[in-house]
């Protein structure tokens, strides 16, 4: 026992000590009023551990609370960002429809003024290969359609049906090559027949040169051969060449309907042969 005593000595002399000045403190806590050498000794030794305690305990409730409104603050970005998305979807998808709607009513309007029998078809594919250029559109034989019949858009002529399934059709653009329509210059009279010249581009053939076709002039159907009313636009003539021989002159025609932009057509109810 002796033993052990003298080899912690130094721990049991300064426990000794520490619990000698907490009973002194402890009996002196009596004076309420004033602070003895000894109580202002243990304060200013305790003070500044609770200070730097109160100052750490601080610091790390600081971080907790910053971490707690960084959480918020994602949250609330997330629910944000997700709003601001649909709100995106909604406007996109209402300016889809003012579009739709106003192409839908130009094709009414042009409904209406036709005077024949139509229906509305729309464009679900698109199918070129090196002699023929064609759209796809979503109706077919169920619904009456036939091989020849015309096609049409807003602007004007696009084409004529030259494959009919029960459910899906060809559309024969009037810019392919293999596209012929009777035609005439609107302000002039002078007729010919406008063919594909592809590219997007259409020609007039068989327009004698004393006839009289300026650039600018408007090119519609002529109602000859009876796939094609009368008067219906075609296009606008943007080159005229006279060659010094030959008894043709050389016409080209840009469309007025935009093929590359089509979604919606009417197809007339007429037969090649009527």
């Amino acid at each position: 026992m002796i033993k052990l005593l003298i080899r912690h000595k130094r721990l049991l002399i300064t426990a000794l000590l520490l619990l000698a000045v907490f009973l002194t403190y402890a009996l002196n806590l009596r004076n309420k009023e004033h602070a003895n050498p000894l109580e202002r000794g243990v304060m200013s030794v305790i003070a500044p551990i609770a200070g730097g305690g109160a100052a750490v305990s601080g610091m790390f409730g600081d971080v907790w609370n910053n971490y707690i409104d960084l959480l918020e603050v994602r949250r609330e970005n997330v629910v944000l960002r997700k709003s601001v998305q649909r709100l995106n979807e909604r406007i996109v998808a209402g300016n889809e429809a003012v579009m739709a709607n106003a192409r839908m009513k130009a094709l009414l309007d042009l409904k209406v003024t036709l005077n024949a029998p139509s229906l509305a078809v729309s464009v679900i594919g698109e199918d070129s290969s090196a002699w023929f250029k064609t759209l796809v559109v979503d109706r077919g034989s169920s619904d009456g359609l036939m091989e020849g019949m015309p096609v049409l858009a807003a602007g004007g002529v696009v084409g004529r049906l030259v494959k009919v399934a029960p459910n899906s059709s060809r559309v024969l653009l009037l810019t392919d090559h293999a596209s012929a329509i009777a035609a005439l210059v609107q302000r002039s009279r002078a007729r010919g027949v406008v063919r594909g010249a592809g590219a997007g581009r259409c020609s007039m053939e068989f327009t004698v040169k004393d006839d009289d076709v300026k650039v600018g002039d408007a090119v519609v159907t002529s109602g000859i051969g009876g796939v094609f009313p009368k008067g219906l636009p075609i296009g606008e003539v943007t080159m005229v060449k006279k060659g010094e021989y030959g008894v043709f002159q050389t016409i080209e025609v840009r469309p007025t309907v935009n093929i590359a932009n089509l979604e919606e057509m009417l197809v007339l109810f007429r037969q090649p042969n009527e």
